[in-house]
């Protein structure tokens, strides 16, 4: 039986018994059915990001700018994906995600993230059941290095912390660690599963059928005057960014920059590199958009369980009794007792281990229990949501190890950021 099952059933088995046990069913009732409004409400805010983002990226796919990207990073690929071919647009996808998620661009990041898994379900003998490449790449994605927590470091500066920005190399060090032990895990119980590793596709293959279909084709012709006119726009951009740096060249300026800068920059990247090549943006976008929106409405079902799920078990009570009974552990080491359910709930809710931290950044903004309240939810992710999102877009019914790689991967991250916010506050 699927991990995904087990885990689903008993979360919602355990919130009913300690609901009973509580008498809390009342309220176990009512945020079962709040869950999954809010699910469906997510997943239908999800299908404007995804059909922007789709379409953008089938501009640029019809560009060659993923065979592109492919070709200049197989080299570092190639042996974290032995199965996927190097110049697939699986590559090239996956590039893009990681990236997005370690700048904080979480409204991009998904879009390329599910691009990337539907790339790598072509090449899936199985299509019901996930690859070592799929459990990989979803276990480095929930444990992505992140470079710049913007929102967290926000949360501090609102609340009058001395140096809100000081948690971003405790940060950086503990998701370092946790991306290694996510390859690791991934790795190892890749051989431990005892199974071949779905047949490779040889790359001339994958040129012939996959790239020319990504292609340009016909592509129209610029002028050379309009060439120009685009090299001169594209020159006074990058001024004005120049501009706005050198005239306040502050940490804020800098957080603005990063904050609302970088995604209509990639936006305009990849269109912009479309269009020089001749590719027919608007149709493609339009075209690429339609995917985004069937692949955002087949995700609710996923998002619907285990939302529900997950709200019925924090209502009931039963994660009060999960932390209650992990404290003889912590306490012992010095791990505060107010920061243990952000760590427990970051794999489980993003938005209520947020409200968590941000209570205790509030009572005390320069207090260790808020630096690493801030270091835990800035360098960790929403497990079950991304694993819920990924796999559910491509029909994916059996995760294998994908859940135990992540979760590993989100141990070692809280073991570490402690460890880093001890040595360093």
């Amino acid at each position: 039986m699927a991990i995904m099952n087990r885990i689903w059933f008993y979360l919602i088995l355990l919130a009913v018994l300690a609901a009973a046990y509580n008498n809390s069913m009342e309220a176990v009732t009512k945020v079962s059915f709040d869950a999954a409004k809010t699910a469906v409400k997510l997943a239908i805010g999800l299908i404007g990001a995804m059909t922007l983002w789709l379409g953008i990226m089938k501009v640029a796919e019809e560009a060659g700018l993923l065979e592109i990207i492919s070709r200049k990073v197989k080299c570092i690929l190639v042996r974290l994906f032995p199965n996927v071919p190097p110049t697939h647009p699986a590559m090239s996808a996956m590039v893009m995600n990681i990236s997005a998620n370690m700048l904080g661009l979480g409204n991009a990041a998904t879009p390329l993230g599910i691009k990337a898994m539907m790339e790598l379900q072509k090449l899936n003998p199985h299509p019901e059941r996930a690859t070592n490449a799929m459990c990989l790449f979803l276990a480095i994605n929930t444990s992505n290095v992140t470079l710049l927590p913007l929102g967290v470091i926000a949360v501090r500066a609102a609340a009058g912390a001395s140096q809100p920005a000081s948690i971003i190399f405790p940060t950086i060090f503990a998701t370092t660690c946790s991306t290694i032990a996510a390859i690791v895990a991934a790795k190892f119980l890749a051989r431990l599963s005892g199974e071949e590793p779905p047949p490779r596709v040889d790359s001339e293959e994958v040129n012939n059928d996959e790239t020319k279909q990504s292609k340009p084709r016909d592509l129209a012709v610029i002028p050379k005057g309009e060439k120009l006119f685009l090299i001169f726009t594209l020159l006074l951009f990058c001024g004005l960014l120049l501009y706005r740096i050198f005239e306040s060249p502050t940490a804020d300026t800098f957080r603005e920059i990063v904050s609302f800068w970088i995604v209509p920059l990639l936006m305009l990247g990849l269109l912009f590199f479309g269009y020089w090549r001749g590719v027919p943006v608007y149709e493609k976008a339009c075209e690429g958009g339609k995917e985004g929106f069937q692949v955002a409405v087949r995700i609710i079902p996923f998002l619907v369980m285990i939302l529900v799920a997950i709200a019925m078990f924090k209502s009931s009570g039963a994660f009060n009794y999960l932390a209650q009974l992990l404290k003889p552990i912590t306490d012992p080491i010095g791990f505060p007792a107010e920061v243990l359910p952000v760590a427990i709930l970051r794999p489980l809710s993003g938005s209520g281990a947020f409200g968590l931290m941000s209570e205790i950044v509030a009572r005390a903004p320069d207090s260790f229990a808020s630096y690493l309240a801030s270091t835990i939810q800035g360098s960790t992710e929403t497990t079950f949501y991304v694993l819920a999102v990924y796999f559910g877009a491509v029909g994916i019914k059996d995760p294998r190890y994908a859940v135990w790689a992540a979760l590993f991967a989100d141990f070692v991250g809280i073991a570490a950021a402690f460890f880093i916010c001890k040595v360093t506050y």
